[in-house]
């Protein structure tokens, strides 16, 4: 790929173009995780409403263990979002170009650590699997606030309730019976381009979960290297433009007399 189509994906130089771009690749690389998670560890961690339903109901059944782990999964979401707006804010503030690339750089090695924490782990599931659960939803939570971040809240790309919503109203315009009637000023229409976005983006999650799925019932755990070098590869090339622009640090020469 040319360097500058890499580069667009997460340059601090936003386009609506680009924002859908790099909101399609997030939204498969989530799906993906998330599909090849539950393989993993037997729980969805992209989406928030069901571990928080989980509290309530472990709650109400006096299981406090269970209740617990849920709430440290929602801290672990909470905390990848709040780490995610700590990176690019900071990088917003030195004005450098990996701002959006750094939380992805993270996101890359948190991925790779799971599939090294897999691979030697698995066997012991006991401390594997809270473990697995907690990383993969602060992964999710970090993700998520890096295209919200950078789309202003327009994408979404680890759940998609949202998604999903807006395309039953969109769907709802389009069905609308439009009767003439001098009193209505304007006729309710189906924005087609925003269907296209949410499609485009419900379509990704879901092929990124169902190749997910295949490779981690294939290939084990090996398969949260690949998503790992994916992310690297969409974020490198604004990191290596801030490394390529840093001022060379030389050593002081030694006066002589």
């Amino acid at each position: 790929m040319p360097i500058q189509y890499l580069r667009s994906f997460t340059s601090v130089e936003r386009t609506d173009k680009a924002n859908l771009r790099l909101g399609r690749a997030l939204a498969a690389i989530a799906g993906a995780t998330n599909a090849g998670g539950f393989l993993a560890v037997g729980q969805y961690t992209s989406h928030m409403s069901g571990i928080v339903s989980s509290v309530a109901d472990n709650l109400a059944l006096g299981d406090l263990s269970l209740a617990l782990a849920a709430l440290g999964s929602i801290a672990s979401f909470a905390g990848g979002a709040a780490v995610s707006a700590i990176l690019i804010n900071w990088g917003r503030r030195r004005t450098v170009n990996s701002a959006y690339a750094l939380p992805m750089l993270l996101e890359a090695a948190l991925l790779l650590g799971f599939a090294l924490l897999g691979a030697n782990m698995a066997p012991h599931r006991v401390g594997f699997v809270p473990a697995a659960v907690a990383l993969l939803c602060f992964v999710m939570g970090l993700q998520n606030a890096i295209i919200t971040k950078i789309s202003r809240a327009e994408i979404r790309t680890t759940h998609m309730t949202g998604i999903v919503t807006d395309l039953g109203i969109e769907l709802g315009k389009g069905l609308y019976w439009n009767r003439s009637d001098p009193r209505v000023a304007q006729a309710v229409q189906a924005d087609k381009q925003r269907v296209r976005v949410l499609a485009s983006l419900l379509g990704m999650f879901l092929l990124g979960g169902t190749v997910g799925a295949l490779a981690f019932r294939h290939f084990g755990f090996v398969s949260g290297a690949v998503l790992a070098v994916l992310l690297l590869a969409l974020a490198c090339v604004p990191v290596a433009d801030d490394l390529r622009r840093a001022p060379k640090r030389t050593r002081p020469t030694r006066q002589t007399d």
